[in-house]
């Protein structure tokens, strides 16, 4: 038996090494950091306390209140995009066609490549005044536009790069659609149901836990967006694309600010946690779940 627990125990070891170390430690850091003044580009600096200076800064900071409206546009327009777009698309991929397959594979894999470096940069080329986009519109003869220089029209940009990163949140969908039974649609038929009265009815209320989840994935992921503004937009045009994690880079990397930084990720980490939190108190309201029901019978 204590054989069996030194063998588990030493099994996690690692794991509880690299998140005490790569994690709980920095988590613990940036807080006691943020109310310090720390200096990063004197490596013989030490951190002095300040109290809350920093988020008083912060509050009467100008650009901290542009990237705080500008993340905030970003995340309630990509999150309720995203999930519509994904639903819709793992609801045409349920149909039981030939080949099907290849195109669930086929509409995943940009989850896999959107987030990366690499096709930020293919991103950047695409929508640069040169770019593909614009060539394709002088083919038409449309007037090429300054997607990456007008700030709607840059916001457009990353945030099409969020949705087209669809296809986790797809294959949680389609997993859902597929655990639905076939006999509530049957009985919906029976009962001359249409086909969106099926959808509103029987399809979405079964959906609702799943919905809640990668509502809740998310509205997390939007908030710690950074590779998109980072290289597509740096943050611009006139910081209409300067969200809160591109801020707290410059400020830690650029100004060597890293006591505001710190300040900032866990103002970053407060807003992230009140918006799971009332997502959490308002479940109760519109989530339903297989065992709620049966109880309800």
């Amino acid at each position: 038996m204590y054989a069996n627990r030194a063998a588990g125990t030493a099994y996690v070891l690692p794991f509880i090494f690299g998140l005490a170390a790569f994690t709980l430690f920095p988590f613990v850091a940036s807080l006691l950091l943020s109310f310090s003044d720390y200096q990063l580009q004197d490596p013989v600096s030490t951190a002095s306390f300040v109290g809350v200076e920093n988020y008083g800064a912060m509050f009467a900071d100008r650009t901290f209140q542009k990237s705080l409206g500008v993340t905030f546009l970003y995340v309630f327009v990509t999150v309720p995009l995203k999930l519509a777009f994904a639903l819709f698309i793992a609801w045409v991929l349920n149909f039981r066609l030939r080949g099907i397959g290849f195109f669930r594979t086929a509409y995943y894999l940009p989850s896999i490549l959107g987030g990366s470096v690499a096709i930020a940069v293919v991103w950047r080329y695409v929508f640069a005044g040169d770019g593909l986009l614009n060539q394709a519109f002088e083919v038409f003869g449309a007037a090429p536009a300054n997607w990456l220089g007008e700030p709607g029209y840059a916001m457009f940009s990353i945030v099409l790069l969020r949705l087209w990163q669809f296809g986790s949140a797809m294959v949680i969908f389609l997993a859902g659609l597929q655990a639905i039974p076939e006999d509530l649609y049957e009985a919906a038929r029976l009962d001359g149901a249409s086909p969106w009265r099926m959808f509103t009815s029987v399809t979405l209320p079964l959906l609702t836990p799943i919905i809640f989840f990668n509502f809740i994935m998310q509205v997390v992921q939007a908030f710690q967006e950074f590779n998109g503004p980072y290289i597509i937009t740096g943050g611009g045009p006139l910081k209409s694309t300067y969200l809160l994690p591109l801020m707290i880079y410059e400020e830690t990397f650029k100004y060597f600010n890293v006591g505001y930084a710190s300040a900032l990720s866990w103002f970053l980490f407060v807003i992230v946690a009140l918006f799971t939190a009332v997502a959490f108190w308002s479940s109760r309201y519109w989530v339903f779940y297989a065992q709620e029901r049966g109880e309800g019978k």
